[in-house]
């Protein structure tokens, strides 16, 4: 298999504008994420996937590889899709989050372990949750998985329900797992995925990988120890420094 590794990454953020050329601790953010993709040993070939000539000469400075793409897309799925329809060669893209600048490189290669099953259509990871905090944060999605470790749903409550029983006796009781939002597709099937119609599921929790299994396809997941950390906001960025800069 040949493995593409794609980083979308956009200027414009409601919340946070510019985030992929911040600053941390001597490195923009953009940076740190494409140089811990690079360290993944099962990518042939990494790129950063952009709208913005801004962070595409940026990328050129460190000597990373980009490629302009629309600035219609509505989700980083429709950014890797335009990626795989211009360059060929490759049987797998791995979408990798562009603001989470310390992304384990295992996590990569798990992912792409996914693959060597040859139904594998889709993939992604979760990890077990251990704390109640993040079992009832509508923030965090959660999955759950059949019997083959496929995703049959995702939602920002909590599922499944456990009827009759009060919320702090729920991890005692059954293993929840978070989704881990890093994705792999066959390049066959990504250039299908983009086509597809919103359909009301989607629509109801606004989560996309909810359009691939209304419409059927299936999603494979792999379970992963390591925690990301994404940055979202200011606040995020603050805490990111105090954990991995701050003696």
């Amino acid at each position: 298999m040949k493995v593409i590794g794609i980083i979308p990454a956009r200027y414009a953020s409601s919340r946070f504008p510019g985030k992929p050329l911040i600053d941390i601790a001597g490195k923009s953010m953009i940076q740190r994420v494409y140089e811990q993709v690079k360290s993944a040993s099962c990518l042939h070939e990494v790129i950063v996937a952009t709208d913005d000539e801004r962070i595409a000469e940026h990328v050129r400075s460190f000597a990373g590889n980009v490629a302009m793409t629309s600035s219609a897309h509505q989700s980083g799925t429709d950014r890797c899709a335009e990626v795989v329809s211009k360059i060929s060669g490759f049987d797998i893209a791995i979408n990798i989050q562009g603001d989470e600048p310390f992304i384990n490189p295992l996590q990569i290669e798990l992912l792409t372990s996914c693959f060597n099953k040859e139904d594998t259509q889709i993939a992604t990871l979760v990890k077990k949750i251990y704390t109640t905090e993040e079992l009832f944060n509508v923030n965090i999605p959660k999955v759950v998985r059949n019997a083959q470790e496929q995703a049959i749903y995702f939602s920002r409550q909590t599922i499944p329900y456990l009827r009759g029983v009060e919320h702090e006796q729920w991890l005692s009781k059954r293993t929840f797992y978070k989704h881990i939002g890093i994705y792999g597709y066959r390049t066959a099937v990504l250039k299908k995925l983009t086509a597809l119609p919103i359909g009301s599921l989607e629509e109801t929790e606004a989560l996309e990988q909810l359009r691939w299994i209304e419409h059927g396809y299936t999603i494979q997941t792999a379970e992963t120890e390591h925690e990301t950390i994404a940055v979202d906001t200011k606040e995020d960025l603050e805490r990111i420094i105090q954990t991995y800069f701050t003696s």
